[in-house]
């Protein structure tokens, strides 16, 4: 028979076993690495991410580090050797560590400020240029991001093959930048002719960031504006980024990691908004599921590859 003596010291048991479960990942995990790919410079990735990483640690009442990436394959390895707990990855880089069999899982998922969680691709020269579509550019400097970017590499692939384009012949010249922010830095110095990047809305991309910052100068110094750049083409929709934790973490740890980004919007709000500029909407749970469509862009992207070697 029920009683409400039975019900408190069922309650009561459940709480110290569940304290117990938490002591127990607590010795296990004393420190958890969270990493992220930069978008920007490494100091200015610190900068925009320590805030949080630091209520990340309050919240689970462990230490949690931040890692800023040299670039993806170092987040996938790094998952993959079990040494990075927490990955902030693209879409494409979450989707090859899945193919390459990195046990990791998607957890949360940025949400723009529309409501909307995807993001575009695209093709940026400068304004002042004469190129007002791709096919004009043959024969000229090309800035890719990093072969595991999705916006910086997969799907501008993707969108010139669809348009009977191979970039390593058509253009003159390709380069990997390295960054989203050192892609733009080429174009804007003329070391390139057309970068790729990516792109949420008209004021929110990696260019606006940028901008905000002041980190683009014309030649005499003055600051450049949205209006110095033009956008020539741009890719259909890709799902957001995701962040991922080890699927091999305990159950308890994976929960609270999860329910610690879904409420940092409350109960860290500056810090949150800090991420994206106050752009984004609060995290949203997300599958890994949700990334099958992007598991095909990537597999797409080998083939190519594949052809050509």
């Amino acid at each position: 028979m029920l009683t409400r003596r039975t019900l408190m010291i069922g309650s009561a048991l459940a709480l110290t076993a569940s304290a117990a479960r938490a002591q127990d990942w607590k010795s296990k995990y004393p420190e958890l690495v969270f990493a992220v790919v930069p978008a920007e410079n490494a100091s200015g990735t610190v900068d925009r991410w320590q805030p949080f990483v630091d209520y990340l640690s309050k919240e689970l009442g462990t230490k949690v580090t931040l890692r800023v990436a040299n670039d993806y394959a170092a987040v996938i390895e790094g998952q993959r050797a079990g040494n990075i707990h927490i990955a902030y990855y693209g879409p494409a880089s979450f989707a090859r560590a899945r193919i390459v069999g990195v046990k990791t899982d998607a957890f949360a998922i940025d949400v723009n400020g529309d409501g909307s969680k995807g993001y575009y691709s695209v093709f940026y020269v400068l304004a002042k240029s004469p190129y007002q579509k791709i096919e004009e550019l043959k024969g000229k400097a090309m800035a890719f991001v990093d072969p595991n970017s999705t916006s910086g590499n997969s799907m501008p692939r993707f969108v010139l093959d669809r348009m009977g384009i191979d970039p390593d012949q058509f253009f003159s010249k390709t380069v990997f930048a390295g960054s989203h922010e050192n892609a733009v830095l080429a174009l804007a110095q003329g070391t390139v002719d057309v970068a790729a990047n990516w792109w949420n809305a008209p004021d929110d991309s990696n260019l606006t960031r940028m901008l905000n910052k002041g980190m683009l100068k014309n030649a005499d110094g003055s600051p450049m504006t949205k209006d110095d750049f033009r956008i020539i083409l741009k890719s259909d929709i890709i799902i957001n980024s995701p962040y991922a934790y080890l699927s091999d973490l305990p159950h308890d740890l994976k929960a609270a990691i999860a329910k610690a980004f879904l409420e940092a919007a409350t109960k860290d709000k500056a810090d949150y908004d800090r991420l994206s500029d106050g752009k984004n909407r609060p995290w949203q749970p997300v599958a890994n599921a949700d990334y099958d469509k992007t598991i095909e862009l990537v597999k797409f992207v080998d083939e190519l590859r594949k052809k050509k070697s």
